[in-house]
C-alpha cells in the first residue's frame, strides 16, 4: 500500500485536505416537493478542457470535473459532444393526422418514420423560422399557425444537443414549383405518409416507430390534444 493511502511516512508532512464534495447545483435544503421537479441550470466546477475532435456538425471535447466522491471530492474526466441543436416539427391536418416522412439515417441503418427536422445552422434564425423552412423543404407546406410541443434534451449524458419540437397546424401545401430547394444525399427520397395519430401512438407504443423526435413528438400531440392543446406554449417561448 502507497504512504499516500496510509497516511504518510514517518517524519513527511500530511496532505493537504481534501476540498469539501460540493452540493448538486439544484439540491435545496430539505425534502423536495412535486413543485421542486423542474430542471434548472446548474455546473460543477470545471477544472480544464481539451479539443479531442473537430468535425463538420459536431465537437468532443473533454472536461475535467470536480465532483463528490464519498465525503471529498475528485476530478473526473467527462467527453461532451458540442452540438449546435435542431429542431423537429410535428405537423397535423384536420382530421387529426400527423405528417411522417422515410429518412435513411446513416448511423442507425435505418430507414427511420420522422417529422420534418433540421439543424439550427443559420446565426440568429429564430427557430420557428427554422422549422417553417424545413417543413417546406422536406415536407412541401406551410403552416398557418405554430406552437411549442415539447423541449427536448435528448442525450444530455454526453452531448449539448438541444430540440425544440414545434406543432404546426393550418397547413397549406405548395406547389414543387415554389419551393427554392434541391433535396441530395439523406434528402433525395422522402416519402410521406398521413398517419391518424391514434394509429401513430399505437405505432410508438409497438416498437414500430424508434425516431427519437418522432416518438417524443407523437406522445406529446397525442397528450396536447386531449387537454384541448390549452397547455402548449406560443412558438417564440424562451428554451429556458
Amino acid at each position: 500500500m502507497s504512504d499516500a493511502a496510509t497516511g504518510g511516512a514517518a517524519g513527511r508532512a500530511a496532505p493537504p485536505r481534501p476540498a469539501p464534495a460540493p452540493a448538486p447545483p439544484s439540491a435545496a435544503p430539505g425534502v423536495l416537493g412535486v413543485e421542486d421537479v423542474r430542471d434548472v441550470p446548474g455546473s460543477w466546477e470545471v477544472t480544464g478542457s481539451t479539443r479531442e475532435f473537430e468535425g463538420r456538425i459536431f465537437a468532443v471535447r473533454r472536461d475535467a470535473v470536480r465532483m463528490p466522491s464519498g465525503d471529498t471530492t475528485e476530478i473526473v474526466h467527462r467527453d461532451v459532444i458540442e452540438h449546435p441543436g435542431s429542431v423537429g416539427i410535428l405537423a397535423v391536418d384536420g382530421d387529426d393526422r400527423v405528417l411522417l416522412l422515410r429518412q435513411y439515417r446513416h448511423a442507425a441503418g435505418r430507414l427511420l418514420w420522422e417529422g420534418p427536422a433540421g439543424l439550427r445552422d443559420v446565426d440568429g434564425e429564430p427557430l420557428v423560422e427554422l422549422a417553417g423552412r424545413e417543413l417546406l423543404e422536406e415536407a412541401g407546406y406551410r403552416a398557418g399557425r405554430w406552437d411549442v410541443l415539447v423541449d427536448v434534451l435528448p442525450s444530455p449524458g454526453m452531448t449539448d444537443e438541444r430540440v425544440r419540437i414545434f406543432l404546426a397546424r393550418d397547413l397549406t401545401e405548395v406547389p414543387a414549383e415554389e419551393i427554392d430547394f434541391e433535396r441530395v444525399h439523406e434528402e433525395a427520397d422522402l416519402p410521406i405518409v398521413w398517419v391518424p395519430l391514434d394509429e401513430a401512438v399505437r405505432k410508438v407504443l409497438a416498437g414500430e416507430i424508434r425516431n427519437m423526435i418522432a416518438v417524443t413528438g407523437v406522445l406529446a400531440l397525442h397528450a396536447a390534444r386531449a387537454g384541448g392543446y390549452r397547455g402548449l406554449r406560443p412558438a417564440d417561448a424562451p428554451e429556458g
